[in-house]
């Protein structure tokens, strides 16, 4: 996939540096003002009886919400974007806005933890049927499709797991029933993947992760394509979301650098795993971007790059206890259940009770490294003793 966005002949970096942006109805001023409102004032009656002006309340947006959505609009390919309180919050009214009583809901075994305990909770009391899939199914996933299937929910690659999915095979099969796609795309963020121009219908992003990218606001994108964004409009607006200005302005700020801090991520991430790889105590790097990983093809077909959130697992044999004892060791990684900002951090993995089709050895002792924008000569170091102190 080429690093260009198709919309305009712009290169995704200079979108990344303009997107959402218009000095000159701001006095000139480069970024947009934080407004903070709620209410709006009308010149006249007639006005306020039809709603005919731009803005109306502050719950329903404000110039500071326009432009994150603009830019992250314009990034995606998408028909419109609408902003969430977090990742978990992207998810549950991007599932909100295609399903009701009645519906399937396909979801892959490899999604996010929060998602599952979403889809297990919530959706069954208003009256959605939720089945899980293996992530490996990809276009042969036609086969759990029922009579009501309405979504098939794609996560690329799979939270903790990594595997990659093959998203077009999929889209290609849910159309076929005219079921709606929706893509959690956390992981590779709209610069290194595009899931609408690959025909996916919902495209979710943790903004919290990358876009914000400094682990202080919690932030979610759901962007629609032509088809999904009236039904998104009409449920988001009803639900009453509204993100601060604060946070959105710092998501924004966040926007401007994502090429170059995804892009140092990338390089230590590639300079860590190529340590590690050589480590006795390591048994499995899962990572798209290495040529060993199963999902090495359909990453490269896909995606035009790759994060700093990667896996792997310890040799057989490893106990709990050499494995507390690695984590408590860590210098510079935080233990840390969040990820995609400046900073790196870790925690244990264990599939015991996470994964119900397809699973992967559950008794299995991992982790989870997010590689930050530290120099990798001093994560190698901080990853070595540790290593050192509790495995060797």
């Amino acid at each position: 996939m080429t690093n260009v966005y198709s919309k305009n002949e712009k290169k995704i970096d200079t979108t990344l540096a303009h997107a959402g942006r218009s000095p000159r109805d701001f006095h000139g001023f480069v970024n947009p003002p934080v407004v903070h409102a709620s209410t709006i004032l009308f010149p006249d009656v007639e006005t306020m009886a039809t709603g005919k002006q731009t803005y109306t309340y502050g719950r329903r947006g404000t110039p500071t919400t326009d432009a994150l959505e603009a830019a992250v609009a314009e990034l995606e390919g998408a028909a419109g974007v609408k902003l969430a309180n977090s990742g978990l919050n992207a998810i549950a009214l991007a599932c909100l806005s295609c399903l009701k009583a009645g519906d399937h809901l396909l979801v892959p075994d490899s999604a996010y933890g929060p998602t599952r305990h979403f889809a297990d909770t919530v959706l069954p009391i208003y009256g959605v049927q939720v089945e899980y899939y293996d992530p490996s199914l990809d276009g042969a996933v036609r086969q759990h499709f029922k009579p009501n299937t309405s979504a098939v929910f794609v996560e690329a690659p799979g939270s903790l797991t990594f595997e990659m999915q093959d998203t077009p095979a999929i889209v290609e099969a849910a159309q076929t029933v005219g079921a709606t796609v929706l893509m959690d795309n956390t992981w590779a963020s709209p610069l290194y993947c595009q899931p609408i121009p690959m025909g996916v219908d919902l495209s979710i992003q943790a903004g919290t992760k990358y876009i914000v990218g400094h682990s202080d606001v919690m932030l979610g994108t759901i962007a629609a394509s032509e088809r999904a964004w009236p039904s998104l409009d009409r449920i988001y607006g009803a639900m009453g979301v509204s993100v601060g200005p604060d946070d959105v302005y710092l998501a924004l700020r966040g926007l401007r650098t994502l090429s170059v801090r995804l892009e140092r991520h990338m390089k230590n991430t590639l300079e860590v795993i190529g340590w590690l790889k050589d480590r006795d105590e390591v048994a499995n790097i899962r990572y798209p971007a290495l040529e060993s990983d199963p999902g090495h093809d359909i990453w490269k077909r896909d995606f035009s790059g790759a994060s700093g959130l990667f896996g792997f697992d310890f040799k057989n044999g490893t106990t709990k206890d050499q494995s507390n004892a690695f984590f408590n060791a860590l210098s510079l990684f935080g233990l840390g259940y969040s990820w995609g900002g400046f900073e790196s951090l870790a925690i244990p993995v264990r599939l015991k009770g996470a994964r119900t089709v397809n699973l992967p050895d559950p008794n299995q002792l991992s982790t989870r490294l997010h590689i930050g924008l530290e120099d990798p000569e001093d994560l190698i170091r901080d990853l070595g003793q540790a290593l050192d102190k509790a495995l060797s």
